[in-house]
Parts: C-alpha cells; structure tokens; sequence
C-alpha cells in the first residue's frame, strides 16, 4: 500500500469500532459480524500498515500509541461522512432538524406552540429530543440546542434569544389559605416550606437576594427531581415554587397559577445554539426557527407585561 492509498473500508471500520468500544466482541455486535470477522479485518489491517495497532494481554486489546491517533483520526473522518450524509439527505429529501431542550421547557412551552409553528413554518421540519440527564439525546445526532445557560461558550453558531426570569408562584387555593394577595410582602415566603428542585438548588437563594431577602432564612421543603413536576405540585397546591417566568406563563393566563411577587432577572439567557457544519438549508431552517423563537418570546413577554400593568 502506498502513502496515497486507503485501507480497506471494511478494516477501518472494524478497527475503529473496537478502538471506540474497547472489545472486539462489540465492534462485533454493532457492526452486525462474527468476533472472528472484526480480528481478521484488524490483521489485515495492521498487516497493510505494516505496525501494529494493538498491544495483545491474552484475549484482551490494548490500543498501541500510535494505534489510539489512528483510531482518533479515524473516528473523526467517520463522524464527517456520517454528517456529511445527514446534509446531503436533508437536502434532497427533507429530513428533520434534530434539536434538544430540557423536557420541563418542550412540555410546558414548545409543545403548546408547535401548532402555531406548523402553521407558520410549513416547511420547517424538526425533531424534538428532551435531554434531561439521562435521556436519549446525549446518543442523538444533535443539530441545533435550546438552552438556558449563564456559562454560554462561544461556539460556530449561537443566538441569544431572551433573558431568563424567575419568581415564586402557587395555586390560587394555596394562596387563599395563606392569605396571600397582590399586595403581600414577597417575605411571606420565609414562613412557607418551599418547593424546589435537586437540579437547581441555587434558584431560592438567587431570588431571595435579587429580592433584597435573607436567602439564610428561606426554608426548603420538598424537592423534586425534574422542573416539570416541580410545577406540577404547585399546580397541585402542595407548596410555592420557584420557576422560570417562560414555564409558568400559560399556567399564569389559565389561572392555575399566580405569582403575586413578579419575576427577577438571573444572569442566564435562553439560546439557540447550532453545532458546526450545518449545510446552507439547514442553517436558513435554523435562521427562520430562530427569527419566529425571538417574535414568539416577545409576544409571551408584552402578554406578561399587560396583565402586570
């Protein structure tokens, strides 16, 4: 073989794959051949490559130094024909966009508005993956994000869309039992076991002091593991929340939620964030999510500010 020529395609994938997930027995499984098959292919291999590229201990393989780099660069040019694929069948086929956010923001603000988005944006084709711990999207081919984040990176393609606002909100019943009323001091909340969620346990604290309220005198009640049943209880009546003013906006209108303290702003934004190598249609699909994202966020935001007014 000269320095021009490439291996096998079969080899490479073969390689590659027990490089990835470290046994010849897996490679097998995911490629669908016999254990046999992926060790000969990886013979053959290192036999046109003329160096080895794993070091044997018994049954078990080791990935030489220079067998790790190839397997990197390997894994790395399999990931661009595979995205390479992906925009050649968006573009004469009309795949969807795979997009991510948080399971509480697709069920509590994206799914009541997706059909004022089919009827806005015929052509638009997307595909929703919550993303919540352990869900499936960490194993999806991810196009684009929505997410809110302080910690924002800057990478290809990111928009910021809105400036993430949070506040205390409860049941209507639960708020006549307490007496609490519009014009009731936002301390009230000191003498109430709060409702809160383990994955965000910073956003009592964050209100109370951009509330000018000791956050040491907040007393935290019963947690939930996910922001979606943490609203959910509210709605129940069992206790106050805290919650993004985005999540809690159509609960608000509907009356089966009030938020008699308004809302903060936090130093996180909601964004849209792209990931690089998106084809030209992709991106003008991205562009034209992100544009009705923005004017759908405003319209949420002035229906807010009228019914404060």
């Amino acid at each position: 073989m000269t320095s021009d020529s490439l291996p096998s395609l079969t080899a490479l994938r073969a390689f590659e794959a027990t490089a990835r997930l470290g046994s010849a027995s897996a490679a097998a499984d995911a490629l669908h051949l016999t254990h046999g098959a992926i060790s000969r292919q990886i013979i053959a291999l290192e036999s046109e490559l003329k160096h080895p590229l794993f070091a044997r201990h018994g049954r078990r393989l080791v990935l030489t130094a220079e067998g790790r780099a190839f397997a990197d660069s390997c894994t790395q040019a399999f990931d661009m024909m595979k995205a390479a694929r992906r925009t050649f069948e968006r573009a004469h086929e009309g795949a969807p966009l795979v997009l991510t956010c948080t399971g509480s923001l697709l069920a509590r603000w994206l799914i009541p508005r997706l059909p004022r988005l089919n009827r806005e944006l015929p052509e638009l084709r997307l595909r929703w993956v919550p993303n919540d711990h352990d869900s499936a999207a960490a194993t999806q081919d991810i196009d684009a994000q929505l997410v809110f984040s302080d910690n924002l990176q800057a990478p290809a393609k990111q928009r910021v869309l809105a400036v993430e606002r949070i506040g205390p909100v409860l049941a209507p019943q639960l708020a006549a039992q307490l007496g609490v009323s519009a014009t009731s001091s936002a301390d009230t909340v000191l003498a109430q076991p709060l409702l809160h969620t383990l994955s965000r346990p910073q956003a009592w604290p964050q209100w109370a002091r951009r509330s000018a309220i000791d956050e040491q005198q907040l007393q935290l009640g019963q947690g939930f593991e996910h922001l979606y049943y943490l609203l959910e209880a509210a709605e129940a009546g069992l206790g106050i929340a805290i919650a993004p003013q985005l999540l809690v906006e159509d609960a608000i209108e509907s009356g089966r939620l009030i938020a008699p303290w308004g809302f903060v702003a936090t130093d996180a934004t909601l964004a849209l964030i792209s990931r690089k190598g998106l084809g030209a249609r992709e991106q003008r699909h991205i562009h034209e999510l992100g544009d009705w994202l923005e004017t759908t966020l405003d319209s949420t935001a002035n229906s807010a500010a009228d019914r404060t007014s």
